[in-house]
């Protein structure tokens, strides 16, 4: 027995929809076109969306525009989507064409029907309450779609900004435990001069204070939005009254220090806000991955490589190979920053490809910003908790390392000069014995002077106090 349907109509003509169905007919023909990607609008897209919608709804009661009892119920509608209640109806992909008016218009329908649901009403009932006159009213898809954006882009960045702070915590606890592990420092993948493993941890710590600030005055990029400019900017069927008030009352809502542009024909014109944006993600990205490629080499063997921490073992590494376990966090967070950095990308060609009054390409960048500050959130608390904080060192290994090769010579040159310090490395190099024991055989240096200037405070020490202060 078949379903029972309702019949809507549009300008194309007219479909039959499920009977019940809080989506409509412009979600229907949306669905059919588009195909694409398999993925639904981001879901913090939507809840942004239900933010916007419940602060027009708002508006418009406010200045009489709407009846009481229809934009309450409009309201409390989109205050369900902002909760995520209403995830399930929102059927649209996330690519479309349109600029976003389908996603606007699956939206306007599923608050339509819902709010009728709210006043006893049964769905399809747009007499009452219409997607277009009533959800919609002094709105266009140009206007509400970037800024439901720029709502869902802060909210992810703030969730993102602490998962940078947590990360970079876990890697200033190391800094702390690994303090006094002396181990060979490397420039161009060649043994250079002394460190410690806690200093390189620090280092790492630092760049992502770095992207945290970034990521933090992000923010501030986002907070000027063309809410109220309608098709073009010009607030083309709003009242002056709605276009000054509806921000402010968004701001409200949200908690978040929105702006209404001064200029709303550029604003509704020009996105190169997201990829100024999308460009400091990258620079998380690039840390992220310049981070994980050190940990993997600093770990690896552990008995053939250099193997100078051990990480967390998290699971068996080979199907056929025994005892192998390999470096599975760093590497998925890698893959993360690389998605990342391809997302920019295709931000950058969308933003560059919008047209004189408005870029159709928004879907695009909607999709590639909220996924890469998913994926970095996901990615810095995945290396914290499961990575870095269970890092620990091989203190044996840098030991060996340290003793058994010529980068600690440089830290010997003030006291014994280039041409001792050459003959030790060709002696080392020869096979003839450590560098400690070489240089405490020839009177070069004892072995309590040789400690002192291959200890942990005198190569983290700020260049040397010279022989004056000695």
């Amino acid at each position: 027995m078949a379903s029972p349907t309702r019949r809507e109509r549009d300008l194309l003509g007219e479909r039959e929809v499920p009977a019940l169905a809080l989506w409509g007919i412009h979600t229907l023909r949306a669905v059919e076109n588009f195909p694409l990607s398999g993925r639904r609008a981001a879901p913090a897209l939507v809840h942004a969306y239900g933010l916007v919608k419940q602060a027009c709804g708002r508006t418009n009661r406010e200045l009489g525009a709407l009846a009481v009892r229809e934009a309450g119920a409009i309201e409390a509608a989109a205050a369900e989507m902002a909760e995520g209640k209403l995830d399930e109806h929102i059927l649209v992909d996330a690519l479309q064409g349109g600029a976003g008016t389908s996603l606007n218009m699956n939206v306007n329908e599923v608050l339509a029907n819902r709010a009728l649901l709210l006043l006893g009403r049964g769905p399809g009932d747009y007499a009452v309450i219409d997607p277009l006159d009533h959800v919609n009213l002094h709105q266009s898809t140009n206007d509400t779609y970037p800024t439901a954006l720029k709502v869902a882009a802060i909210g992810r960045l703030r969730a993102l900004e602490k998962s940078v702070v947590e990360l970079q915590e876990a890697f200033q606890n190391k800094e702390r435990a690994l303090a006094d592990v002396v181990k060979v420092g490397r420039t161009e993948m060649q043994d250079a001069v002394l460190t410690t493993l806690g200093r390189e941890m620090g280092a790492y710590a630092e760049a992502f204070t770095r992207d945290r600030w970034r990521i933090y005055k992000c923010e501030e990029r986002l907070r000027v939005v063309n809410l109220g400019g309608t098709a073009i900017g010009t607030g083309l069927g709003a009242p002056r009254a709605y276009i000054f008030r509806v921000v402010d009352v968004l701001r409200e809502i949200t908690g978040f220090g929105l702006a209404r542009a001064e200029n709303l024909v550029e604003a509704t014109q020009n996105a190169d806000v997201f990829v100024e944006v999308s460009g400091m993600l990258k620079a998380c990205a690039s840390s992220l991955w310049k981070v994980c490629s050190d940990l993997r080499l600093l770990s690896s063997g552990p008995s053939a490589g250099l193997g100078e921490i051990r990480l967390p073992p998290r699971q068996a590494g080979s199907s056929i190979m025994p005892g192998k376990v390999n470096p599975v966090v760093p590497e998925a967070v890698t893959q993360a920053a690389m998605q990342v950095m391809a997302n920019d990308q295709a931000i950058t060609l969308a933003v560059s490809s919008g047209s004189l009054e408005l870029n159709p390409f928004l879907p695009l960048v909607a999709d590639a910003l909220l996924g890469s500050l998913e994926l970095l959130t996901a990615a810095c608390r995945l290396l914290a908790r499961e990575c870095v904080s269970g890092i620990t060192a091989d203190a044996r290994q840098c030991q060996a390392h340290v003793h058994g090769g010529t980068a600690a010579l440089t830290a010997l040159v003030e006291r014994i000069g280039h041409a001792a310090s050459n003959d030790l490395a060709r002696a080392v190099a020869a096979g003839e014995g450590s560098l400690r024991e070489l240089a405490v055989r020839r009177g070069l240096l004892t072995a309590e002077e040789y400690s002192a200037l291959t200890s942990p405070g005198r190569v983290n020490q700020l260049g040397h106090r010279g022989k004056e202060t000695e």
